[in-house]
């Protein structure tokens, strides 16, 4: 790893006047491709994820939003592949349009001395994937999780309030628990009423004189558990002096789904060699993923250079197009061999790295074909 690092160093020393052209409009149209494919996984999937937590689990908003910033890390280390492929394809496109390859080829100037700028950016970028998915990812992710479990166990209780009630709901949209309070004063609950219809066959009713929410779940004083059937009967009752509840701890488990994004490459080892550990296939291919996601970026430009050269027939810029067209294949791919690691059918390593593999292959077979084989 140094000693690319040094060679990466060297090799950007050492760019012409060419190589700094070419590389200021591929930013350019990197930075641009980035904040598009993010927005739009924002909007389809992380503000409807934002909604469910607010409605469901009654999450105060700012504490959504923050959930929603940290892990803005993830979403970047997805789309860097996407910027990286789209302000290679949009920047040759452009520079064929213009002519401009033609006018470098009839100097001398061969397409791979043009892409050669453009590949140096990809490992460059591929490294920052890297780099942030071990180090930034898993503590923005950690973090996000213990936030989601404070402020579930916190609520948004109303300070000064008097008679009021919020819900929990299933996900068929369902009562699961009911909490009542009678008033609010400096942080303590009093007269609290909550309806547990969580478990399936009971109802749990918890009264209690008074109570607080805190980090590790309620707390509650002088109060008794009642425990009756879904016809009435009673099962059992306690009485409590002191007693604490940790209501909506499937939260943290919602939130905990994806356990590969808490760790780095060698932490993720250390969980691995546990030999209890649930749902190994789509761990190990977590693992593998973390290598995978990065050289995609390598991998997506290589395919991306030889279709961005446009037939001098062709006058109108077909970049965009192939952008989406080569996303598109790329994620279809991605999730069948995922799919099929899970299921046991591939090996974790062959799932993580099979959408490299058939791009590598096929951007190999049109870069030697545009490059070496067409004049």
């Amino acid at each position: 790893m140094k000693k690319l690092i040094k060679n990466l160093i060297y090799k950007l020393q050492n760019l012409t006047h060419l190589d700094k052209y070419i590389l200021k409009q591929v930013i350019e149209m990197f930075i641009m491709g980035v904040l598009v494919f993010t927005s739009i996984i924002f909007a389809s999937d992380t503000f409807i994820t934002l909604i469910k937590q607010i409605s469901m689990y009654g999450i105060p908003f700012k504490y959504a939003i923050l959930m929603i910033i940290l892990h803005l890390p993830e979403v970047f280390v997805m789309t860097i592949p996407m910027g990286v492929l789209l302000a290679t394809v949009m920047t040759l496109n452009g520079l064929s349009l213009n002519s401009e390859i033609t006018v470098m080829r009839a100097c001398g100037i061969g397409l791979n001395r043009i892409a050669k700028p453009i590949f140096i950016f990809a490992i460059v970028m591929s490294c920052v994937s890297f780099v942030i998915n071990e180090t930034v990812v898993p503590f923005s992710t950690r973090l996000s999780t213990k936030l989601a479990g404070v402020a579930f166990s916190q609520k948004n209780v109303p300070e000064g309030k008097q008679n009021f009630t919020f819900k929990e709901t299933k996900e068929d949209g369902l009562l699961k628990r009911l909490f009542y309070v009678g008033d609010s004063t400096d942080g303590v609950l009093h007269n609290i009423t909550v309806l547990d219809a969580s478990k399936e066959g009971t109802i749990q009713i918890l009264q209690a004189r008074e109570g607080a929410t805190t980090p590790g779940g309620w707390k509650f004083r002088k109060g008794a558990i009642y425990t009756v059937t879904d016809s009435g009967k009673t099962l059992d009752t306690t009485l409590f002096e002191n007693t604490d509840v940790k209501f909506g701890m499937d939260l943290s488990k919602e939130l905990d789904k994806n356990l590969a994004n808490q760790h780095n490459f060698v932490q993720l080892c250390k969980v691995l060699a546990k030999p209890d550990i649930e749902d190994r296939a789509e761990l190990e291919i977590s693992l593998f993923d973390k290598i995978a996601l990065p050289i995609t970026t390598v991998v997506l430009v290589l395919i991306g250079v030889p279709l961005a050269i446009t037939p001098p027939r062709v006058r109108y810029n077909r970049g965009f197009l192939f952008s989406i067209l080569i996303i598109f294949a790329y994620y279809l791919v991605r999730a069948l061999s995922i799919s099929f690691g899970e299921a046991g059918s591939l090996p974790p390593v062959l799932a993580a790295f099979m959408p490299d593999i058939i791009l590598s292959i096929a951007g190999a077979a049109l870069y030697y074909r545009k490059v070496f084989t067409i004049c």
